[in-house]
């Protein structure tokens, strides 16, 4: 048998470091009002014993978990299948392990997981929430709401009833997704068609509008809603084809939507570009320089997105902890919307 050396202890630390237990607590726990030359001590001390501290009793200091939940509005099946949320997620963990705070998975299977991602936020265990992938119809926000705990959202949030203080993080859809379409007019396509996202979702409905705003009247019948999967992208493409089989060029939502399109178009013998032009939308590698041809699409910098989601939450945070306030927010977090940029490949 060995015998496993006990843990470092506060003491051990202030007595290494020649100073008071409550300097070394102070210090540890991020406080005010130690001297410099203080804090270099109990910095060195901690380092040469090895001391970690006790996360219960520092946040009973601090009133801090150094915990983010991160809610992902969706199956775990399409979040492991779906780049988009890997990058977001990435962006997120980068931000939060540079504040040496811990990422909190949480997915809704359906509508039975959305009261246990409730009364878990509610139950104290983290100190905010990172939420993206919303519906129009979820019940998150309110149940979020009710749990009291602050909260950045990933895209445009679909409710417009003032009543809430809502901070959250998007790119230019619309934008976007009218640069998409005008290169595939200025390319001389006539027939134009656009296979969207799920409309009850922001991201996809802004894409629309922006294809709309450039293509006027056109045809309805070139608009086919899908649901940002490879496998949607291929029936929305057939069913174009069926309906329009004049179609010259496509604008699909997101690039898996794209890649999928691509496929069907190869398999009816349609060649891209020169039959049909194809546009995507995210920019996620490496799906459309893998798309045969690689895709033409509009870039968004999803990690970016989650880095700062994750910034704008650890700010309520420190206004909280330093206030005491609940972590709302103030006129300092205006939502923020990244602006877009078409990249140029293959495919268009």
């Amino acid at each position: 048998m060995t015998e496993t050396a006990s843990r470092p202890t506060l003491e051990a630390v202030a007595e290494r470091a020649g100073v008071s237990r409550a300097t070394v607590s102070r210090v540890v726990n991020g406080g005010d009002g130690v001297r410099e030359p203080l804090v270099e001590r109990v910095r060195q001390a901690v380092e040469e014993l090895g001391y970690v501290p006790n996360q219960a009793a520092r946040s009973l200091v601090t009133k801090r978990h150094d915990a983010v939940a991160v809610v992902i509005a969706e199956p775990e099946t399409r979040v492991f299948a779906d780049p988009f949320f890997a990058l977001q997620l990435r962006g997120i963990s980068k931000e939060l392990t540079a504040h040496d705070n811990q990422l909190v998975l949480l997915l809704t299977e359906g509508r039975d997981d959305h009261a246990r991602v409730a009364r878990y936020l509610a139950g104290g265990h983290v100190d905010g929430a990172l939420v993206f992938s919303l519906h129009l119809d979820d019940p998150l926000p309110g149940l979020i709401q009710g749990a009291g705990v602050p909260t950045v959202f990933g895209g445009r949030p679909g409710w417009s009833d003032g009543t809430r203080d809502v901070v959250y993080v998007d790119s230019d859809n619309r934008g976007g997704a009218r640069d998409a379409v005008r290169l595939l007019a200025g390319l001389g396509r006539t027939r134009i068609a656009h296979i969207t996202g799920p409309l009850d979702q922001t991201s996809a409905a802004d894409r629309l509008d922006g294809y709309r705003e450039v293509m006027g009247d056109a045809d309805p019948g070139l608009v086919v809603e899908s649901d940002f999967t490879p496998g949607g992208g291929e029936r929305a493409m057939r069913a174009l084809l069926e309906r329009c089989p004049d179609v010259d060029a496509v604008f699909a939502a997101n690039d898996l939507t794209a890649a999928g399109a691509v496929r069907v178009l190869r398999e009816r013998g349609r060649r891209v570009p020169e039959d049909v032009a194809v546009v995507g939308f995210d920019d996620m590698m490496p799906v459309a320089e893998q798309t045969d041809p690689p895709l033409t699409t509009v870039r968004q910098d999803i990690e970016e997105m989650g880095r700062i989601m994750a910034r704008l939450l650890l700010r309520r945070l420190e206004r909280r902890t330093a206030d005491g306030s609940a972590g709302g927010a103030d006129g300092s977090d205006a939502p923020v919307v990244l602006p877009t940029t078409l990249v140029r490949r293959a495919s268009a």
